[in-house]
């Protein structure tokens, strides 16, 4: 029996066909087009992504030694894809990284809406996020808000092209509408965001058990896929990527080596979000797709940009020739030390400070460049256990993905500051390796996704702490120079420290 898996990321749409036993048979790929027509702004034509998965589609069909058995679905998350009552796009779709919002969101922080809504739904607002898009659309485009019909995300619109059918799944659905804590609606949160008006546009939440449904006849001929093949709804993609990493039980850690940083921690239950003992209100929580299990990450905006960034100050090429130098450098970096906050948006997780500047400290006429390079890397990497920090949980193993997994020295660096043991599965898709699985369990082909993670989530390589590379001092080191920083962040800002700033919140330990 083969399947195929759709991932449909933001610059790159991903279909993976997979042959009976699991294994990657095929990769048919299509650029997608993110268009700015104003600072701040990202949107994508929503047709063009459905006319590149169908291409992708064809070529994969084409491809496989049988038709195939479902088709599961996962994409970007966050964002505003909104059509009509006939399923046409009312305007291209804003995405998950738009800014438009940020007068809105920054009112919300003022105003106290973002610590409420962060105890009702485990997850701090963003621009990017559905609730700030629909509050800019109404305000600055009406007529929009007034042709819609669905509100949709990236996987639901492909869904609603294969099916017919609109629809969201709970991961989509959590930040920023649910009550985690009881996976519904929460009246209060539109409330709190002023959108009562948008309810409407809310399409049949999908859960655990009510993922599949049979294509379209209209996708069947734009697709080459075979008549009333079962489509299967998976959870957005970082959910996508940890199932497919293997993550799919409590305590269980992943991350995304991507332009930004997720690092992705498996819960059996949503954190206390009350206002007493309350987790800090950063990071984002969603039920994982894995029943009775949840998704606590942090996609922080320190990442392979830092990386990129980190190469040309050096004169390099990529990010590789970065590592290839960092190798080089002295295991203390000579004393140099990099915080890693090089975005314009300051820093969202496992921190949330709008104000957060990068820094090299440290430097003297000992420093060489390979020290500098090592002390990004380094940098880079603490922010991975930042955010391990600011979880509960206790991981004893940290599942790797993305382009960085190519380096051997970064993996092993990883493996040190954070003190876990280090794993690289052999997919090369990873999130829609997490879509197949998603699918297999709920087209009965596999039983659990416990059984079918151990079957199906091969390990490439792997990687142990070593001890005597124990990184405890120079974590603490890191907190404490981040902390000593602040001010001079506060300063940038045109600020006085300790004069009201953009509130602060902090990841454990600092």
């Amino acid at each position: 029996m083969t399947a195929i898996a759709i991932d449909a990321g933001t610059t790159v749409v991903k279909v993976v066909g997979y042959g009976p036993d699991g294994a990657e048979l095929t990769v048919g790929r299509r650029p997608t087009r993110v268009t700015r027509p104003r600072p701040g702004w990202a949107e994508q034509d929503m047709t063009e992504v459905w006319d590149a998965v169908a291409a992708a589609v064809r070529e994969v069909v084409a491809a496989l030694p049988a038709p195939p058995r479902f088709v599961a679905v996962t994409g970007q998350g966050d964002g505003a894809w909104l059509v009509d009552g006939d399923g046409r796009p009312t305007g291209p779709a804003v995405l998950w990284n738009d800014g438009r919002a940020a007068d809105i969101v920054a009112g919300w922080e003022r105003d106290g809406t973002v610590d409420e809504a962060f105890r009702i739904c485990g997850s701090r607002l963003s621009t990017g996020m559905p609730n700030a898009v629909l509050a800019w659309l109404r305000a600055h485009d009406p007529d929009r808000t007034a042709r819609s019909r669905h509100l949709l995300t990236c996987g639901g619109w492909l869904f609603y092209r294969l099916t017919g059918q609109p629809a969201v799944d709970e991961s989509e659905a959590a930040a920023p509408f649910l009550d985690i804590a009881g996976r519904t609606w929460s009246d209060r949160l539109f409330e709190l965001y002023g959108v009562e008006w948008a309810r409407d546009l809310l399409p049949p939440l999908r859960d655990d058990d009510h993922r599949v449904t049979a294509l379209a006849p209209a996708a069947a001929a734009a697709t080459g896929l075979p008549p009333d093949v079962p489509v299967v709804l998976a959870p957005y993609d970082i959910c996508a990527t940890a199932i497919g990493s293997g993550a799919v039980s409590a305590g269980r850690a992943c991350t995304i080596l991507g332009t930004t940083l997720s690092t992705e921690i498996v819960t059996a239950a949503p954190p206390a979000v009350g206002p007493a003992g309350a987790a800090a209100p950063v990071g984002i929580t969603v039920p994982l797709g894995v029943p009775g299990h949840y998704l606590r990450a942090f996609p922080t905006m320190s990442g392979g940009d830092m990386l990129d960034w980190g190469a040309r100050l050096l004169g390099l090429s990529s990010a590789a020739e970065l590592m290839e130098l960092a190798e080089e450098g002295a295991e203390d970096t000579a004393g140099v030390r990099f915080l890693p906050y090089l975005s314009p948006a300051g820093e969202r997780a496992p921190f949330f400070d709008p104000a957060a500047r990068g820094s090299l400290t440290g430097l003297s006429l000992d420093s060489g460049r390979a020290d500098v390079a090592r002390a990004v890397v380094e940098g880079v990497t603490l922010a991975i256990r930042d955010c391990l920090a600011a979880s509960p949980a206790e991981p004893d193993l940290l599942t790797l993905s993305g382009g960085g997994t190519r380096s051997r020295f970064w993996m092993r660096l990883i493996a040190d500051i954070t003190g876990v043991p280090v794993a690289i599965p052999a997919d090369t898709e990873i999130g829609a390796r997490g879509a197949w699985l998603t699918g297999a369990v709920a087209t009965g082909r596999e039983p659990d996704f416990a059984t079918a993670a151990a079957r199906q989530v091969r390990i490439a390589a792997s990687y142990e702490p070593d001890p005597d590379r124990a990184a405890d001092g120079r974590y603490a080191a890191f907190l404490r120079l981040r902390e000593l920083h602040r001010p001079v962040w506060a300063l940038g800002r045109g600020r006085t420290p300790g004069d009201g700033g953009p509130a602060y919140s902090a990841g454990a330990g600092a």
